[in-house]
């Protein structure tokens, strides 16, 4: 089947980027954020090939449904939600086999009898709050949170973790090393606790997101989450990688349309771009629907033959519009032809359009640009021929 408009996943690109991971970490396990359909990437082939070329110990998912997801595709690899579920939600996570994250007396009780209810001992992951201020225990709380995992009969206290809201710019230097000092010493506590009572350690200590990876000490941790930087991103794009990462994704389209607009004419719902001469103008099918956003209306740009070409109007909901320049006097041809190749996402020829590149036009982060990628955009997965 041909598709319009399309994602290219390069897998092989995927793998490059985990290996680099894998340098910088050393032996510690790494945790793969495959939540939000993989940042758009999709979640089901990506979460395959990297358990099938054993790239990555386990997953990271924000809801049940992403972790069931995983499981009816294949993945067979620890899975943990990263936030606690609703009661409601505990039977089908332990059903899929997911491991919990609990952070206060009642997501342990409510795992705890849902576990009970199963007749399992379920792994759980305690999460501590150390600046965040999203979800988890105070970190003065979290040793007898522990400790009421450890009493009941049901659930096995397998990580303690904690999350790190400015690893990734150099500002957050100091506060991330607090950070993690505090969390170093609540697990330390947590650690003689259980030693006393003659348990063995909880194996799992993570903080790590991809900032931390990058600009931090990972001393004590035997785990990292990693999510962006597998995608082919610094979190920072102004804080170069110390390692080379290669983008996965690129998103291709095709010229549906080109004709001249005459001078004085507009353009797009809303009239917001007038033809300051007799112009040409293409058409390609993809909109806001398919993930561009409306915020690359007048700013954005797509490359058609190498060559960049800005957004003429409103983007649409499912076609955007492209100024080709002027027409000329004498008319010369246009200068591209239906049916053309169009990359809004990527490498034509010598020119690039990078997910930090429409992040910049369009005030936000290269995490959202790859997560608004929506359904309706085919994925095809891509590897170098062996």
């Amino acid at each position: 089947m041909l598709y319009a408009t399309a994602a290219h996943v390069d897998l092989d690109a995927l793998g490059f980027n985990a290996r680099q991971v894998r340098g910088l970490v050393g032996d510690r396990a790494i945790m793969v954020a495959v939540k939000a359909d993989a940042y758009g990437h999709g979640a089901a082939a990506i979460g395959r090939f990297l358990q099938d070329e054993r790239l990555v110990d386990w997953f990271g998912v924000a809801t049940v449904p992403e972790g069931v997801g995983l499981r009816e595709n294949g993945v067979d690899l620890p899975i943990l939600k990263l936030s606690p579920c609703f009661p409601e939600e505990l039977d089908a996570a332990l059903d899929a086999g997911l491991t919990l994250a609990v952070a206060e007396i009642a997501t342990i009780d409510a795992a705890e009898a849902a576990a009970a209810r199963h007749g399992a001992v379920v792994p759980v992951h305690l999460k501590v709050d150390t600046g965040m201020r999203r979800i988890g225990c105070e970190p003065g709380e979290a040793l007898a949170l522990a400790e009421r995992i450890a009493a009941g009969r049901h659930l096995d206290l397998q990580g303690v973790f904690t999350h790190l809201p400015i690893s990734d710019t150099p500002e957050g230097a100091d506060f991330t090393r607090a950070q993690l000092a505090q969390f170093l010493a609540v697990v330390d506590r947590i650690q003689a606790a259980r030693a006393a009572a003659g348990r063995p350690p909880v194996p799992f200590i993570h903080a790590s997101n991809s900032g931390a990876v990058l600009g931090h000490d990972l001393a004590g941790l035997t785990l990292v989450r990693p999510g962006l930087l597998l995608y082919g991103y610094a979190p920072d794009p102004a804080v170069p990688p110390p390692v080379p990462l290669r983008p996965v994704m690129s998103l291709v389209s095709r010229v549906t349309a080109v004709k001249v607009v005459p001078a004085g004419q507009t353009v797009g719902y809303g009239r917001t771009w007038t033809a300051p001469v007799d112009s040409w103008i293409a058409t390609v099918p993809v909109g806001y629907a398919d993930g561009f956003s409306r915020l690359n209306g007048n700013t954005g740009q797509m490359l058609i033959g190498g060559r960049r070409y800005p957004v003429a109007g409103r983007v649409c909901m499912d076609q955007t519009m492209l100024d080709l320049g002027p027409v000329g006097e004498p008319p010369r041809p246009a200068p591209v032809a239906v049916g053309d190749e169009v990359v809004w996402l990527g490498r034509q020829g010598t020119e690039s359009i990078t997910a930090d590149d429409l992040a910049r036009l369009m005030g936000t982060i290269s995490y959202e640009v790859l997560c608004l990628v929506t359904p309706r955009v085919a994925r095809l997965y891509d590897r170098a021929a062996a």
